[in-house]
């Protein structure tokens, strides 16, 4: 027999008929209310949700409460610590078992002040609204990265509350109407989906009268937004080394496929390694000509990278181009042309920045040979500069064109989420730290850290990078601030000759998002890749004040990354590229440069592109800011397959609303 859905055998069927109409009704809810409870992999899923969402919840009240609060709290500290703290401060006694009374200065308390703190928790949750200070974490709300299709939502009848009722049963109730339509779509003002589930637990217990209603992914509505310009970087070996273009034809379908979902152009390295390969200043620039009419003829426009690094032995290089041969043939004469660590391990990735004004290239320096370059490239270009079809240069100034140090190199032993190394071990970098110790008047400054581990090492595991290490002595403070101001002086001189050859056209610089041990007091791999920014000083604002003297647009990586992922894949690094994403735009905002940004990994899932869509228009900004362009990484057949390129073309919908 079945009867409302419920199927039930003869003896279940006669046992049932001699129920009186009030039985039968209860037990046809017990059964249905049965088979509702018998779904493992839904509560696991909700379970699952809910868990996330709290301790994401958790991570930003600690993060905030720890850097603008003063409060002691240990790295890995939970919600009790929380609490524990709030309720010390306001001056209760809170034993390490959780006994909490008030203190004998205090007096009894007022019967209101038991009530105030049983609603504790719930104040502390609502606090996360509250917008992050550029050095907290990013206010953006809390994502996680389940499946949200695959779970579900009761919708619960929710009775009148009156307005004089006060208690939390209905303030709970409130909030949960306010989140559940008649629909049972997620509003506007709605509260986090962990809190509201958990209302709705709990009135599933009192109340088995509820309908399924699945649950959707919620997202905001970007219509009327600014128009952000998408870009696609194109594959790294669309050049080969005889400076030809590799299958036009097959390159040409792709590009009437972005086109036809309105890309609006698309990124290019041109690689020193291949134009400049034989001879100094022998220029090949025959293949890119090929490419760049290709794109013209689209009617897409064109990011161009000045590329002076190799390619290769690093993530996501498919291909292998090194520094032109020529260098190379001077590299092996005189090593020290290229950036070394401690041990003396030279990496030939790109050209140390101590020999920008030093005459060992042949007869010229290294700032000269970019120089040359990109004033040729300016020359054979003219008509697509005239045109508009190349819209933006950026300027390469480190490995993987990144304004950096090759301080985590995998070719050396760098593993994730390893701090890196110093790179300042080359003749021309030791003489210029020599020089500024001597003129401090601390000789013996004029040497690198001893005691700063190794590539894979952790911060807490090295005398220099630990809570209370070396950095934030004199000495540290000395070679931090030489270290880093290396790095900006050389994008100062860089900027300023790009500036000249390539005047009326925008000019970008491509900074990389060193996001692991951001949540530890030292940064230290930000501060070995050249970023002195501990959790005492903002690395980023002279930096930004650089690029604004060149009126330069700053480029900004891991803008899809987010800090709950990175917490669950890989704990030990304390990583939080969210909180790192924020004070990097935020000090590139203050100074009203233009800020444009791209993934740093592969992404092809909505919550990535959400997270993009987020960085990209941050939602209630009062003075309406917004990145001015975002590069998508890469062209590739697997971003070409169906449902990733419908997924691809719906994101670059939104960033154009």
């Amino acid at each position: 027999m079945e009867k409302f859905g419920v199927t039930t055998n003869n003896n279940e069927n006669r046992s049932f008929q001699n129920l009186n109409p009030r039985q039968q009704q209860q037990e046809l809810q017990n059964q249905i209310g049965g088979a509702r409870r018998c779904r493992p992999k839904e509560e696991k899923e909700r379970t699952k949700l809910r868990e996330r969402h709290r301790r994401a919840i958790t991570a930003r009240i600690l993060a905030g409460l720890r850097r603008h609060g003063n409060y002691n709290l240990r790295v890995r500290a939970d919600i009790n610590d929380v609490i524990a703290a709030l309720a010390r401060e306001a001056g209760w006694v809170v034993l390490p078992d959780g006994t909490t009374f008030p203190s004998r200065s205090q007096g009894s308390r007022p019967a209101t002040s038991n009530a105030a703190m049983a609603t504790l928790p719930t104040q502390i949750v609502s606090t996360q609204n509250t917008p992050a200070s550029p050095r907290g974490v990013s206010p953006a709300g809390v994502r996680n990265s389940v499946d949200y299709s695959s779970g579900r939502l009761k919708s619960v009848f929710v009775p009148t509350p009156s307005p004089y009722d006060g208690t939390s049963s209905a303030q709970s109730r409130i909030s949960t109407a306010a989140m559940v339509g008649d629909a049972g779509e997620k509003t506007d003002n709605s509260p986090l989906i962990g809190h509201c589930m958990d209302t709705v637990d709990n009135d599933k217990e009192l109340n088995p009268e509820v309908m399924d209603i699945p649950m959707k992914l919620q997202e905001r509505d970007f219509a009327g937004s600014p128009y952000v310009p998408v870009y696609v970087m194109l594959p790294l070996g669309i050049i080969n080394m005889k400076s030809e273009l590799v299958d036009p034809d097959g390159l040409l379908k792709q590009l009437r496929i972005l086109k036809s979902i309105n890309v609006d152009g698309v990124m290019v390295d041109c690689w020193w390694g291949i134009v400049e390969a034989h001879a100094p200043q022998e220029y090949n620039w025959y293949g890119y000509k090929r490419l760049f009419q290709l794109v013209r003829d689209l009617k897409l426009k064109l990011q161009v990278v000045m590329s002076f690094h190799e390619c290769g032995g690093n993530v996501g290089d498919d291909v292998c181009i090194p520094l032109p041969h020529w260098v190379a043939e001077i590299g092996r004469n005189n090593p020290d042309i290229f950036f070394t660590d401690k041990e003396g391990r030279r990496n030939p990735e790109c050209l140390s920045w101590g020999i920008d004004k030093e005459r060992v290239l042949r007869g010229r320096t290294a700032v000269e040979v970019y120089f040359d370059y990109m004033r040729s490239f300016r020359v054979e270009f003219d008509e697509f500069f005239q045109e508009g079809v190349i819209s933006e240069i950026e300027v390469g100034l480190g490995p993987c064109g990144e304004l950096r140090y090759p301080s985590y190199p995998v070719k050396h032993g760098w593993r994730y989420p390893g701090i890196g190394e110093f790179q300042c071990y080359d003749r021309y970098l030791m003489k210029s730290l020599t020089k500024a110790a001597e003129a401090r008047g601390h000789s013996f400054w004029a040497r690198g850290p001893e005691n700063a581990g190794c590539y894979t090492s952790q911060p807490h595991e090295t005398g220099f990078f630990c809570d209370g290490g070396d950095y934030d002595s004199y000495y540290g403070r000395f070679f931090l601030n030489w270290y880093s101001q290396i790095l900006i002086d050389h994008a100062d001189r860089v900027l300023s000759l790009a500036k000249l050859a390539f005047e009326g056209t925008c000019i970008a610089v491509k900074l990389s998002g060193v996001h692991w041990w951001y949540k530890t007091a030292s940064h230290a791999a930000e501060l070995t890749a050249g970023f002195y920014n501990p959790c005492n000083r903002d690395g980023y604002a002279a930096i930004a004040a650089m690029l604004k003297k060149h009126e330069a647009a700053l480029n900004f990586t891991c803008v899809e990354l987010r800090t709950l992922d990175q917490e669950e894949d890989y704990p030990e690094a304390l990583a939080d590229p969210e909180g790192l994403v924020w004070q990097v735009l935020n000090a590139a905002w203050d100074v009203s440069i233009p800020v444009a940004s791209e993934n740093a990994l592969p992404c092809h899932d909505r919550e990535g592109y959400n997270k993009i869509l987020e960085n990209a228009k941050p939602l209630n900004d009062p003075d309406g800011r917004h990145l001015v362009a975002f590069t998508y990484l890469r062209l590739t057949p697997y971003l070409m397959e169906e449902q990733n390129f419908v997924e691809f073309e719906r994101f670059v919908k939104r960033m154009h609303d």
